[in-house]
Order: C-alpha cells, then structure tokens, then sequence
C-alpha cells in the first residue's frame, strides 16, 4: 500500500548576474537597477507571490496536518536577496507546518554576491546550512565558465560560511572543465578538502541542451582522464574523511543533506517559485501527483494568472523508472518493502529486472534489501535503462 512519505519545501528564486554558459537551471540574469525595486530585485513582490503559491498547494493537497522535514532555497543566486527577505520568507512558511526545532533549511550562495554580515544575516533569518557554488579554485577556469567570483573570493565565501553560525556548509565544485589535467583537478578538490566543509558536491561537468555550451562547446578532458580524475579524488576524499553516499556527494559523518536524501529515498516535496517542480503522495487515494509552476518571473508575477502551471498523476507504468532514478543514486541498501510503500507497487513486478542486474553485476542483495555495486554506479545509465 502506498504510505504518506516525508514532506519537503523546495524555493525557487531564479535571478542571477549573469547565465553561466553551462547551466540549464532555470535562471534569469538580474534585472538593471531602479528606484523601486532594491539590488533590481522585486524581494517583496516575490516573497508574497511565493507564499500565495505555497497557500494554493496547501490547500490543494490538504496538506495541513503534514510535517515539514526540510527547505532547500535554491536558484538562480538567492544569495542575492537580502537577508530580511529570506528572513521573512522563511518565518511566513514555517508558521504553516509543523516541523521540528532543528530542521534542515538550506540556502545556494555564489562567492562574489555575499560577505560576513549577509551570511550572519541568513543564519540570524533561519537558515542552518549554505551550498556555495565554488566550481573551480583556478581564476582561469572560473572565467571559462562564466563565474563572476575569483579564487580568493571562493575561499573567502567558504571561511565565513564556516564561520557565520550555520550547522554545516557544502561546497560545489566541478571536475572534467575545458582543457583540465588530472593535477589540475585534483588541486581543486585538495583546496576544498583544506577549507574543511562538512559536504563536498563533486560532481563532472557536463554538456546540456539549451546552453550557451552546447551551442559552442568546449575542449573536454578525455574519457580516460576522467575516470583517472574520479578515481584519484574519490580516494583523496576517502583519506580525508568524507562518505560518498551518492553519485556526486560527499559528507563527513552526519552531515548528509537530508533534503537531497529525501529527494533520492523517492519522498514527497513541494516545488514553490519560477518553475519549480513538486511531487506529493495522497495516501488516501493512492495517487502520486506531480506539479511544475509557472516558468518565467513575469508570468509568476503576474497576479492575474495562477502559478501553477501543470499537474498531473504518475502513471503506475512510470512509477518503477521514476523510483529508480532517483533512489538508484544512493550507495545505500533499499528493501523491497520500502519500494511497494513509495510506489504502491508490488515488490513481486520489480524482481525480475532487480534479479537480471544482479546476473550484470551492476545490482547484490542480501535477502529483500537491494544496492548497486561499484559497476552499477559506474555504468548507472545502462541500469536504469533495464527499469523502462
């Protein structure tokens, strides 16, 4: 039987500086200054927009009873607002769930748009965890990808994230950059392991539809210098101290990003803001629905049309693939229970395809708990392939 899951709360604010020519978030460079709206932002506007937003879904999954697990503030740079608006975002959410006194509520930061009294500002707001988007410690791989930030303001970024209060921090950063060597990567990852976040984000840069890269792409390091890149650092990470629990992250002990996890572990969330995504589980009906809202901050602040801008039911053909992309990530073990009570499936349809991947080498189990192995990580497109 499909169970009510974990409910989280994930932000949209999509402005930046500038598009980085990589990125296939949905972002939109910042708007010129004017008298009226502070830093060529609408933060109030916004603010209220959001939380009218987050009122409809509310009532439209009769969410009041729900308990808030965590709250990702992601972008875009909302960095970039103030720390009142994030302040007053925050207090206006959390004062319609419950939730507990040490939730997780995470904020994106960009080196270049913050300094000590903004980071101590978001903290005092609410805000116990911060992902800054270092990317590179080398100044001219940073130009390449369009980051408006330098070396030294990315250490910076990281020593007042440590500093201002917060729980945890966690550090972004990209491997496989245009024209990158094995020393050059693994610089990187050293000087990030020095600034001592408690989460590493290492993940290899990739080229996307729809980019500015994509339309002109750049010299890429070899794929034997890749995995040579990856396997250097996951060893250089091991020594350090840090876990790899998922494809791409790496956490000293206790410090996992719960959001993330609950995103992976196939949990519910709320998508409010600039085309933001939403998946809900209604228990009663045993229906999992998923939501996106309006794209454009001009449709999402125009007050005369709704911000949602498509719902629909997951088909149950869908729900196996779905469940796999996302909990496949994860290097921990799942049970075939856990599977029927996300999907409302049986865990009976899934064993053939589960037993198949196990003959590949790329899945092992231990009775009804399943995980990927090292092939299957390593070769995890052709896995999930095997669930269509």
């Amino acid at each position: 039987m499909l169970i009510e899951q974990p409910l989280s709360l994930y932000i949209h604010i999509p402005w930046c500086v500038e598009k980085c020519p990589y990125c296939d978030f949905n972002s939109h460079a910042l708007p010129h200054k004017n008298s009226n709206k502070e830093n060529g932002l609408p933060e109030q506007t916004y603010v209220e927009e959001l939380i009218k937003d987050l009122d409809s879904d509310i009532q439209r999954f009769n969410l009041g009873e729900r308990k808030l697990h965590t709250i990702f503030i992601g972008g875009g740079t909302p960095s970039l607002f103030s720390a009142d608006a994030i302040e007053s975002l925050l207090s206006q959410v959390l004062s319609r769930f419950d939730y507990d006194k040490n939730i997780e509520i995470t904020l994106e930061a960009n080196p270049g748009t913050v300094e000590a009294e903004k980071f101590i500002g978001f903290f005092n707001g609410g805000v116990s965890r911060l992902s800054v988007g270092v990317q590179s410690f080398e100044s001219d791989k940073l130009i390449k990808l369009g980051r408006i930030h330098n070396s030294q303001q990315a250490k910076d970024a990281a020593t007042l994230a440590d500093s201002c209060g917060v729980k945890s921090f966690n550090l972004d950063l990209m491997h496989g950059l245009p024209n990158q060597s094995i020393e050059n990567a693994l610089d990187d990852l050293k000087t990030a392991i020095s600034l001592n976040p408690s989460h590493l984000s290492w993940y290899q840069l990739t080229i996307e539809p729809n980019t500015a890269f994509h339309s002109k792409p750049p010299k890429l390091p070899k794929d034997e210098t890749l995995w040579n890149i990856q396997d250097q650092g996951f060893e250089l990470l091991d020594k350090a101290g840090y876990q790899q629990y998922e494809i791409s992250a790496f956490s000293k002990e206790n410090y996992q990003c719960q959001h993330n996890l609950n995103y992976w572990q196939f949990g519910d969330y709320l998508g409010i803001g600039c085309g933001a995504h939403g998946k809900i589980t209604d228990a009663k009906e045993q229906k999992i629905y998923r939501t996106v809202k309006v794209k454009h901050p001009k449709g999402y602040l125009d007050q005369t049309r709704e911000h949602l801008d498509h719902l629909n039911e997951v088909d149950k053909d869908e729900l196996p693939f779905e469940y796999m992309m996302n909990r496949l990530r994860l290097f921990s073990s799942f049970t075939l229970n856990e599977y029927h009570q996300a999907t409302g499936l049986s865990s009976e349809d899934i064993l053939p395809t589960l037993n198949n991947a196990k003959g590949k080498g790329l899945m092992e189990n231990q009775g009804t708990s399943w995980r990927v192995t090292q092939q299957g990580h390593r070769y995890l497109n052709d896995l999930l392939e095997m669930f269509l």
